[in-house]
């Protein structure tokens, strides 16, 4: 087949830029969609092509399918990458991207659509003997299930939208009396925000981390993955900070959790890069959902495992094999990265605006992904995420130092940013012995 020739980047911000970075390095053109809002976007300024797709809204423009697929058409792309978040988990434009004749860089249709069904993904993963959480078997009928369920498993339990993501839909039932709000709140929840109100039952882990793994697989049924990225440090289920390995998982949990993962991904015939999501507690993994795309926080595993994600999605969507295994992969050291965010770091409100200068730190084991530039103005109209840093260092404690020195040389002049959040996290204490889980941020943020 041969790798493509030119690719169009089906998203903004800077995963466009890290996937445009992939692709000049690889010989490959790249085609970028903007809004009109980005106009002046460094994906757009950097690109060998660009198409403006629509007016800044994003359901007018980087929702667009005719528009994104139009553009396809007259640059003469021949495959597409979504990047994360947007059109990047929809099956349906996966779908349309391949009846057009277009090579779509990601999973198959069917099982992007198979994981965006959280029932749907937990029977697939229980087939193939991925733990789960104790709960309900799929969607439930009606409260008296409901009530069934809770029983068996025992309080405290969590409802969960099937069709959910984010933390909508999702209440906690801490005993019987509070199932029945917990049961209306979540379905209402899950009905305005994504148009379906099936839910379905878990047991509340009250102390998990969560812990992810990520797997390549090509199409010829190998599968490996790059080891276990600790994501618990969260707000309002929305991750702020990540690292590669997690401080609380030991070499033997990473090989016995990769071994029954790939075994599994491998039967199920998947292909190209996905993250599987697991809650962690008392030695234990459970599976709670996969994401059938590269993650934001996909840097720390490359630093660690030397592996360019983005480079291996392309190769893989361009029908190479993998072309090593299991065996390979190697872990070094210890990355860590926090997600910058166009916000108030103590109230969370957004701060579009002006951004009058811009420095990144560097040195040694930094590295900085963002589209950031002196003079460029944030929209008020897509994610607050901003940049990226990340530090790569041979102990935990030194990657800690180094992300400590690069947080103190950034410098994001002219808009509020969570920059002075990220510094006090460093410095706690329950950071920096690794003893924390899902629930410590928020009452770390809440204790001011």
């Amino acid at each position: 087949m041969g790798l493509f020739q030119k690719i169009l980047i089906a998203n903004r911000g800077e995963i466009a830029l890290r996937v445009q970075r992939a692709c000049h390095e690889m010989g490959i053109q790249s085609v970028a969609v903007h809004s009109t809002a980005d106009a002046q976007a460094m994906h757009v300024r950097l690109a060998d092509e660009s198409v403006c797709i629509g007016p800044p809204p994003a359901r007018d423009s980087y929702l667009n399918v005719a528009a994104i697929l139009s553009a396809a058409t007259i640059t003469g792309a021949d495959a597409i990458h979504p990047g994360y978040g947007l059109l990047s988990e929809n099956a349906e434009f996966a779908d349309m991207v391949e009846a057009h004749g277009l090579t779509f860089i990601g999973p198959s249709p069917a099982h992007i659509r198979m994981m965006g069904d959280k029932i749907a993904a937990k029977a697939a993963m229980a087939s193939l003997g991925v733990p789960l959480v104790p709960g309900s078997d799929g969607q439930l009928a009606d409260i008296e299930q409901a009530r069934a369920v809770a029983a068996r498993v025992g309080y405290p339990v969590l409802i969960k939208a099937a069709a959910g993501g984010g933390g909508r839909g999702m209440k906690v039932a801490l005993t019987s009396d509070d199932l029945d709000e917990a049961w209306s709140v979540a379905r209402t929840e899950a009905r305005a925000a994504f148009g379906n109100d099936a839910v379905y039952l878990e047991k509340y882990l009250d102390r998990p981390r969560h812990i992810e793994l990520q797997v390549l697989a090509d199409n010829f049924g190998s599968v490996v993955h790059f080891g276990e990225r600790d994501c618990s440090l969260q707000r309002r289920h929305q991750k702020l900070l990540e690292e590669a390995g997690s401080p609380a998982v030991t070499r033997q949990q990473r090989d016995a959790l990769g071994a029954t993962v790939t075994a599994a991904l491998s039967r199920l015939g998947y292909r190209n890069a996905g993250t599987l999501e697991f809650l962690y507690q008392d030695g234990q993994f459970t599976f709670i959902e996969m994401n059938t795309r590269l993650q934001v926080e996909h840097p720390v595993t490359e630093m660690v495992c030397n592996v360019d994600l983005v480079r291996e999605q392309i190769r893989i969507a361009a029908g190479e094999r993998l072309g090593y295994g299991q065996v390979d992969v190697t872990f070094n050291g210890h990355a860590i990265e926090c997600r910058i965010n166009a916000e108030d770091p103590e109230t969370f409100t957004p701060t579009p605006g002006l951004v009058s200068a811009f420095h990144a730190p560097g040195g040694l084991g930094v590295r900085v992904d963002s589209a950031l530039y002196s003079g460029y103005k944030v929209p008020a109209y897509y994610d607050s995420l901003i940049a990226k840093l990340i530090v790569h260092a041979p102990t935990r404690a030194e990657a800690i130092a180094r992300m400590r020195r690069s947080l103190a040389e950034f410098a994001v002049v002219g808009i509020k940013t969570t920059l002075p959040l990220h510094q006090r996290i460093v410095e706690a204490p329950e950071f920096l012995a690794g003893d924390y889980t899902i629930h410590w941020l928020e009452r770390f943020v809440a204790g001011g």
